[in-house]
C-alpha cells in the first residue's frame, strides 16, 4: 500500500537556494532516488538530480538524507515512517551547481596527485607473483565507488575549506594506503616514498580517525582500520623509529 510522504528537498544554485516542501506518493519497495524521480516528474521538472546505475555501484547518486551521507539509491524509504518528514540536500562539502548536483572536481585534482602504481623492473605482465593476503587487502581498496560520501562527511575539509588544499581526504589516502602496502610497487626504488608523501602531499597528520569516513562507506570499506591507521604507523616508524632512522642515515 502506497501513503503520502512529505519530503523537503533543497532547491537552488551556488548563489542562493533553501528547502521546499512537497508531498508526493510513496509506494511499497520504493527508494529515495524513486521518490525524487517522481517528484522531477510529477510535482518539478527542472528538480537537477545526478545518477545513473540505481544499483549502489556508480556513485553518482550521493547526497545527504536527513542529514547524513548516503546513497539515494540505497536509502530505502522503508527505514522512515509515514509520518516523519525526509529532508534531502546536496552534499555539504562540495560547491552546488544546481539543486542536489556539486561540483565534485576537488577529488579527481587530488587523484591526479597520487603517483600512480610503478611495476618492478624485470617483470612482465603476467609474471607478477603476490601472496593472497596482500591481493585481498589490494581489493577490499579497490571496491570504492567513488561516491566520495567519505569525503564529504570528513570534518576535515567538511567544517573547514582552507584545507582542502593540504589534505586529500580518506578516499585518496586509501589510494596511497593500497600503493604503499602493494609488494610489486617499485616506487620507493625510483625514490619516492609514499608514507612520506601522504604525510606531506596529502595531509595524513590532519587526519584525527574518527571513524566517520568509514561510517558511510557503502562498500563497507574499513577505511580507518585497514588503510588510514596502517598508514599513520608506517609514517611514524619511518620518521621517529631509532633503529629506522640509524639505517637510513648509513644508506645516506
Amino acid at each position: 500500500m502506497g501513503y503520502q510522504a512529505h519530503f523537503r528537498v533543497w532547491r537552488g544554485d551556488a548563489d542562493s537556494g533553501g528547502l521546499r516542501d512537497y508531498t508526493v506518493e510513496v509506494n511499497e519497495g520504493e527508494v529515495v532516488l524513486d521518490i525524487l524521480h517522481r517528484l522531477q516528474a510529477t510535482q518539478c521538472p527542472d528538480l537537477a538530480v545526478r545518477w545513473n546505475c540505481k544499483a549502489g555501484k556508480c556513485g553518482s547518486c550521493s547526497a545527504e538524507v536527513n542529514g547524513r551521507p548516503r546513497l539515494t539509491c540505497m536509502t530505502r524509504m522503508s527505514t522512515f515512517t509515514e509520518g516523519e518528514t525526509v529532508t534531502v540536500t546536496p552534499m555539504r562539502t562540495f560547491p552546488v551547481i544546481k539543486d542536489l548536483v556539486c561540483d565534485v572536481s576537488y577529488n579527481y585534482v587530488k587523484a591526479r596527485e597520487v603517483p600512480s602504481f610503478r611495476p618492478p623492473e624485470g617483470v612482465e605482465p603476467g609474471e607478477y607473483r603476490m601472496q593472497q593476503v596482500d591481493v585481498q587487502r589490494s581489493q577490499e581498496f579497490r571496491k570504492c565507488i567513488e561516491c566520495f560520501l567519505c569525503q564529504d562527511t570528513c570534518h576535515v575539509i567538511r567544517d573547514h575549506e582552507e584545507n582542502k588544499e593540504a589534505f586529500s581526504g580518506p578516499r585518496y589516502l586509501i589510494r596511497v594506503a593500497e600503493l604503499e602496502m602493494h609488494p610489486l610497487d617499485s616506487h620507493e626504488q625510483a625514490g619516492g616514498d609514499r608514507a612520506e608523501e601522504a604525510r606531506g602531499d596529502h595531509g595524513l597528520g590532519l587526519c584525527n580517525i574518527t571513524k566517520c569516513c568509514t561510517d558511510v562507506c557503502p562498500e563497507h570499506i574499513r577505511i580507518t582500520d585497514n588503510a588510514l591507521i596502517p598508514l599513520k604507523e608506517r609514517v611514524a616508524d619511518r620518521r621517529y623509529d631509532p633503529i629506522l632512522r640509524f639505517f637510513r642515515r648509513k644508506q645516506d
